[in-house]
């Protein structure tokens, strides 16, 4: 499967989603105009991958400074892809990184994190 690379812009985080060593990144700000055509090409990725994931680790390192409500929803619906996957047997782990003095950043983690069961571990640094 190939490789998912998008750059960071103004608007849209940078995206890594590396099939061969089984990590996906998403680092920067998520606003844009159309959240879910930013975001569409992601979920069908995250979708074909975890197909043949399980019984394997996939790990998940997000580090989102803000989003806009369209794209908390979008990154809602790559979390509930990642349980789906979970309850089926792929070993997720997802590690959020927050800035310690970013009170925005750690909520919005927190909200997230109190909706799946797969191992989240927020990170404040």
């Amino acid at each position: 499967m190939e490789r998912l690379f998008l750059k960071e812009s103004k608007s849209t985080p940078f995206v890594d989603f590396d099939a061969d060593k089984n990590i996906l990144l998403i680092k920067g700000q998520s606003y844009p105009e159309d959240a879910f055509l930013f975001f569409k090409p992601l979920l069908e990725w995250l979708k074909e991958y975890l197909a043949g994931k399980v019984g394997q680790n996939v790990w998940l390192e997000v580090t989102l400074t803000y989003t806009n409500t369209s794209s908390s929803k979008c990154i809602m619906m790559i979390l509930d892809l990642l349980e789906e996957a979970a309850d089926q047997g792929v070993i997720v782990e997802l590690k959020w990184i927050c800035n310690e003095h970013n009170e925005y950043e750690q909520e919005c983690a927190e909200e997230f994190k109190e909706d799946y069961t797969f191992p989240f571990e927020i990170v404040l640094v």
